[in-house]
């Protein structure tokens, strides 16, 4: 007996199977997510020629990004409803949320970053997050910390309806839930983050800024395919030909590769987070008490996939794993050499 109800055994095998699943579905993703930043991470240390303002930005998007990749366990367990206590649980929601919404707008920092790039090449260089490095850092990381903080400052659900809504779950869905009739144990989501915040932060914070990435990449191809076709044109007054050439024919495949791979990355990584969201929200509408295991399955899946995004930009430069490469093939060759020897005795 504990706070007035008794937990029963298959209250605590429903909620210890649920945690499972998260854990076996976000493990393996947030190993291989630290392991890809911490490599590319290092590449860029041990490359002085990398050490420059917009590689430091990209820096602060992979320490965001492995910062997401350890709380990811945490984040789809926001869904239960546990034991925790008043700032066990405050921790245990506002932190992961912080380290997502750091992470997202470090995404579009260095996205805007490589936009200015390619739209307004001959300012980049006095662009003025090059000039103001710190504040750039400041913007990106403090505000998302403020944000994500309010219902510490009391902009939650600590007295109200939501509150008996879910101590009456335990009573309700004993199955899915292990919350006790004592208030000060029952920790869920819906206590910590009103209707009204989460509606703002998917919608005013989160929906723009995928909008935003996704406006500036196609923005950026639409540039790069004009630049192509202007290339080729010349190409052909020089060449003083009307049918295209090899080399326009290698540009054109380039462009079209390029296009399929943003494609396939905005697929794979966007839009299961974009389905896991308006999942989210269609839960907030229906007002539901039991814990979904395809809620759950679509929380591990969408946010691990939309953190996978700065790992494709990371590994796609060769400048950046260059140095892990290197190192596996001395290890590689030392291998190789070792088993020679042996061999040879």
């Amino acid at each position: 007996m504990e706070g007035g109800l008794l937990i029963s055994p298959v209250m605590a095998h429903a909620l210890a199977s649920m945690e499972n699943l998260v854990y076996i579905i976000t493990v393996p993703l947030s190993t291989s997510i630290i392991l890809a930043n911490l490599v590319i991470i290092l590449g860029i240390s041990c490359n002085r020629q990398l050490h420059n303002t917009p590689n430091y930005f990209f820096l602060s998007l992979l320490v965001a990004d492995m910062c997401t990749g350890v709380a990811l366990p945490f984040i789809p367990l926001m869904g239960l409803n546990r034991e925790l206590s008043f700032s066990s649980c405050l921790v245990a929601h506002i932190f992961p949320n912080f380290l997502f919404l750091a992470f997202l707008s470090n995404l579009v920092m260095v996205h805007y970053e490589r936009y200015i790039c390619i739209v307004d090449p001959l300012h980049y260089n006095t662009l003025w997050m090059h000039r103001h490095f710190s504040l750039v850092l400041l913007i990106v990381w403090a505000p998302p910390l403020l944000f994500a903080s309010l219902p510490a400052f009391g902009w939650s659900n600590w007295s109200g309806p939501d509150w008996n809504d879910c101590c009456e779950s335990a009573v309700k869905f004993p199955p899915l839930s292990n919350c006790t009739a004592n208030l000060t144990l029952c920790c869920s989501y819906r206590r910590v983050f009103p209707n009204a915040f989460i509606y703002l932060e998917v919608y005013g914070l989160v929906l723009p800024a995928i909008l935003l990435i996704a406006g500036m990449t196609g923005r950026v191809l639409w540039i790069t395919r004009g630049q192509m076709k202007d290339i080729c044109r010349l190409h052909r007054a020089v060449e003083r030909g009307n049918q295209a050439s090899d080399q326009e024919q290698r540009l054109n495949l380039r462009y079209t590769r390029c296009l399929v791979a943003v494609s396939l990355t905005f697929l794979a990584c966007w839009v299961p987070y974009l389905i896991y969201m308006h999942v989210c929200i269609a839960f907030l509408i229906i007002d539901t008490k039991q814990n979904s295991i395809t809620h759950i399955v679509l929380s591990c899946i969408g946010i691990g996939s939309m953190a996978v995004v700065p790992m494709v930009l990371g590994l796609a430069n060769k400048q950046y794993t260059e140095p892990a490469f290197k190192l596996l093939q001395k290890l590689r060759d030392r291998w190789r050499a070792r088993g020679s020897d042996e061999t040879a005795i």
